[in-house]
């Protein structure tokens, strides 16, 4: 018995390092013979604003509900994303989902985040600072959630490209610096 509240309060703690954005509530109704009956669905994002985020789909009758249900769902669902400096992408990419599609690039330090609402919210729980992304196509909230969650799932870190080349870091980032250099002189 005694064990039971230090595993409650674990459990406490490991919930507050998240932190929760609530994207979008839709109010659905079901027609019955006495009228209608309303329930509602939400959409929630969730991250530790240290590179992981996730997302959620909770429905209930009841909004806080909907709400709990679909913050369960996005800390089941979290993947992680390899940040540069902590604060931005380390190459453009582009993600889609459905007939949503998006468009995310790397941004110098200081432009802050240059995004419509789902993706802010995905970029806010990630704990990105810089970043300039353009939806095209849908602007459902799911859709472009789910987009964005695709297009930050083919981010790669330097570390794992030189690892599938076989080569070492300090190489690819010698590398980079030659193009920028040849870019530059032409």
């Amino acid at each position: 018995m005694a064990r039971e509240p230090r595993e409650r309060k674990d459990r406490e703690e490991r919930d507050s390092e998240f932190v929760d954005r609530l994207v979008h509530i839709n109010r659905v109704a079901k027609v019955v013979k006495g009228g209608r009956r309303f329930g509602f669905a939400a959409l929630v994002v969730v991250g530790d604003q240290k590179g992981r985020v996730g997302f959620g789909h909770g429905k209930a009758r009841e909004v806080p509900e909907a709400i709990r249900k679909a913050t369960e769902a996005a800390k089941r669902a979290l993947i992680r994303v390899p940040l540069r400096e902590g604060r931005t992408l380390h190459h453009d990419v582009a993600g889609r989902h459905g007939a949503g599609k998006v468009v995310l690039r790397a941004a110098p330090a200081g432009t802050g985040i240059i995004a419509g609402g789902p993706m802010r919210a995905v970029f806010e729980s990630l704990g990105m600072h810089d970043v300039v992304a353009k939806s095209l196509g849908s602007s459902n909230p799911y859709n472009l959630v789910r987009a964005t969650i695709d297009a930050l799932k083919h981010e790669d870190s330097p570390r794992t490209v030189a690892a599938r080349r076989g080569l070492k870091v300090s190489q690819l980032q010698s590398r980079r610096g030659d193009a920028d250099a040849t870019s530059a002189d032409a």
